[in-house]
């Protein structure tokens, strides 16, 4: 906190005075055009820029004696707080897990830190190990109660995991929209031949308010960063977690949530190739996942979540970047995840859930040039083949 109220303090002052000289600017212009033709419009404007010059140097300790007197008073609550919390050390204990066992709050604290910790971090690894081998114990144990801990503790992870990413991609998505607003068009200028004066300084002005509105941004973010949390932070950690899941035989509730998670998946498309490759192989994972379950209970128990999961995701598959450095998936891979997709499409229960999900993947494999995979080719043509002989038995 005490670097919070400093970078306050000297990030303040230069971000306001780039605002104020960019508007200055943009009125300066004008008034130099009227003191060529009135003699006291001049006068005015030489009275102007001396007072503009004398604010310039005021400004750093004005906002020096405003800025410290908040961080003063967080730093006493702060101490306040500490203070309190000495008497009160329950008040660091997670409220959460599976009958509020310790071993319970032990591990849903282990994952929320893991979540919130940068992965550069050297902690994050040493706090990774401890959930990963608290897990790995009480599943060792081959307890019940345990078993819960486990299942109760991941799930509440996954879908905190999932909301961070969706609402992490969803904020990049809004900056990428305002920054394009935020151009000048052709129209502005007046001559429509390039960018003219008035454009000129409109782009100074704007420039100026996005600069302030971003550091602001950095500066009451705290020590600049977004908690800990990046979206391929993120996307890596989903996959650790079903996995896990997985193991403690709850990896159905995985499947069921990223099948509804339809916004994630559009705002995916448009995603950073190194995020697509991982939620590529996240959902490569769960796929396989599914054709296991599906196995094991029978055709119509998983049949609406498997669904939502093929039509929510197969479109990122077809137009996913596939690497530049190296491939998401091996060729290997590649190979067998397009034979648990002919297989789980295969196994749906009614001819037109088949032709939905078909005709969305021929869509999207059609519409991406860069891409050939997957292939469902042969699911398609078996799929013709019987809806050909549906129509001629009726």
């Amino acid at each position: 906190m005490k670097m919070k109220g400093s970078s306050i303090t000297t990030l303040a002052p230069l971000l306001l005075r780039e605002l104020v000289t960019s508007l200055f600017i943009s009125a300066d212009q004008s008034l130099i055009n009227l003191s060529e033709r009135y003699k006291l419009v001049q006068i005015l404007h030489r009275l102007l820029v001396h007072t503009f010059f004398f604010f310039l140097r005021l400004l750093p300790s004005f906002l020096s004696s405003v800025l410290i007197t908040p961080s003063l008073s967080e730093n006493s609550a702060l101490n306040s707080s500490a203070a309190l919390s000495k008497s009160k050390p329950q008040a660091f204990i997670p409220n959460k897990g599976a009958g509020g066992s310790s071993i319970a709050r032990a591990l849903s604290q282990l994952l929320s830190l893991m979540n919130e910790i940068p992965v550069s971090s050297r902690k994050y690894q040493v706090v990774r190990s401890l959930a990963e081998k608290l897990i790995d114990e009480n599943l060792r144990e081959d307890h019940e109660s345990l078993k819960e801990v486990n299942r109760v503790a991941l799930s509440a992870a996954f879908s905190e995991t999932l909301l961070q990413l969706e609402a992490a991609m969803s904020k990049q998505e809004r900056r990428r929209v305002s920054g394009d607003g935020g151009s000048v068009s052709g129209s502005w200028t007046g001559s429509g031949t390039g960018p003219g004066p008035f454009s000129y300084r409109m782009r100074r002005v704007l420039r100026g308010l996005r600069s302030f509105r971003e550091g602001a941004s950095f500066v009451f973010a705290g020590d600049g960063g977004d908690g800990g949390g990046s979206e391929e932070k993120w996307g890596v950690e989903l996959l650790w977690l079903a996995q896990k899941m997985a193991d403690c035989g709850c990896v159905e509730e995985a499947e069921w949530r990223w099948g509804t998670m339809s916004n994630l998946a559009r705002l995916a498309l448009i995603a950073e190739p190194r995020l697509q490759g991982s939620l590529v192989k996240f959902s490569a994972f769960l796929f396989k996942q599914v054709k296991g379950i599906r196995n094991e209970t029978g055709d119509d128990q998983h049949r609406e979540s498997t669904m939502n999961m093929l039509t929510t995701w197969l479109p990122l598959l077809c137009r996913a970047s596939n690497g530049v450095d190296a491939p998401v998936l091996s060729s290997r891979e590649r190979e067998e995840l397009e034979r648990v997709l002919e297989e789980t499409i295969e196994m749906l229960g009614q001819d037109e859930e088949k032709e939905e999900v078909l005709s969305l993947w021929l869509h999207h494999f059609t519409s991406c040039p860069s891409s050939d995979w997957p292939n469902l080719q042969a699911c398609y043509t078996r799929w013709c083949d019987v809806s050909r002989k549906l129509l001629l038995l009726s």
